[in-house]
């Protein structure tokens, strides 16, 4: 998780106590073929390194910035106020405060022009930010518009079969090839 390497997807966030979760991303990427850029920048304690990171991103070949930060969580609107590209927030549950609820609201309400699209709270929300990042990049990309396919095709397999495992067997769904 170089910061000096390439990558089409930056995870970067407000503090080093969000990577546990924000690992759930980092391997839903990892697990489609993307080794992200992982960064610790802070919108408030570091915001010259924040803006100048957002900024030079799209020179530096990142299409997709996700980024996570609890508390005020402001994070991911100063990526995208100097993002031109699209930026993900991930609101954090911080460790006082009412659950994250409040960094949900920083990160979604964003001023007209300035869109962060915002997933849930926590690691479910990492997860569907990295889903998200690659649908995408699956917009200009056939292959990972074939692998996120494949992926759904076999989320439903998935549940199917733990239906089939309670005794349900009349579910019948085709599966494109």
């Amino acid at each position: 998780m170089a910061s000096d390497k390439t990558s089409q997807i930056a995870i970067v966030m407000g503090s080093d106590s969000d990577l546990p979760t924000m690992q759930a991303c980092i391997d839903q990427l990892k697990a489609f073929g993307i080794d992200p850029i992982v960064r610790v920048i802070s919108a408030h304690r570091t915001p010259d390194v924040a803006a100048d990171f957002a900024s030079n991103a799209e020179t530096n070949g990142i299409k997709v910035i996700i980024a996570a930060a609890g508390m005020a969580a402001h994070l991911a609107g100063a990526m995208a106020a100097q993002f031109a590209l699209p930026v993900i927030g991930v609101p954090m549950q911080a460790s006082t405060g009412p659950n994250g609820m409040d960094a949900l609201l920083s990160t979604v309400q964003m001023p007209p022009g300035v869109p962060v699209a915002t997933v849930a709270i926590g690691k479910a929300g990492a997860k569907n930010a990295a889903v998200l990042a690659l649908q995408m990049l699956a917009i200009a990309d056939k292959n990972m518009n074939k692998k996120i396919q494949e992926f759904r095709t076999a989320q439903t397999k998935a549940v199917i079969e733990k239906d089939r495992a309670l005794g349900n067997d009349k579910t019948k769904i085709a599966f494109g090839g």
